[in-house]
């Protein structure tokens, strides 16, 4: 067992817009340590946004990431022999790191097109709340409104 929690390190924000969440997106976007494929694929989905809204893709960005973040998740907690799902408040980092991996998820599983485009097109529809990230978001909070009875076992 972890003697105590991993020292957290500082995220630095990306070059062009100056924003810690992005960077951290693109952190998750990477594969195999491509990081300037991914920041590439990043920025041409922001552009593409611009170019469609003709608001900055950064402001729909931001919107999008609003938007898809949870505010209660189910924890499955164990009294008595029997499980149950517990419903709690989502802590601001977990927010933000569920929204991103949702994201990702649900533009990955879209069809066609370039990935900056599914990107581009998942940030469009989730920022005006549309799309299976906020779809995803939705059954989240069902499911925490459903086990509601159960919240007076909160950890």
């Amino acid at each position: 067992m972890r003697r105590g929690k991993p020292q957290e390190r500082p995220i630095l924000p990306d070059l062009r817009h100056n924003n810690v969440v992005l960077s951290t997106f693109v952190q998750h976007m990477m594969m195999k340590g491509k990081k300037s494929l991914a920041l590439r694929l990043m920025y041409e989905a922001l552009d593409i946004i611009q170019e469609k809204t003709g608001k900055p893709g950064i402001e729909t960005f931001d919107a999008a990431i609003k938007n898809v973040a949870p505010v209660m998740e189910v924890r499955p907690r164990r009294v008595g022999g029997a499980t149950y799902q517990v419903p709690i408040e989502v802590a601001a980092d977990r927010r933000i790191t569920l929204a991103i991996r949702w994201l990702l998820t649900s533009s990955r599983g879209r069809s066609g097109k370039s990935f900056a485009e599914k990107l581009a097109a998942e940030f469009m529809d989730a920022a005006t709340n549309q799309g299976s990230a906020i779809r995803k978001r939705e059954e989240t909070h069902k499911m925490a409104e459903a086990n509601r009875a159960f919240s007076h076992y909160r950890a």
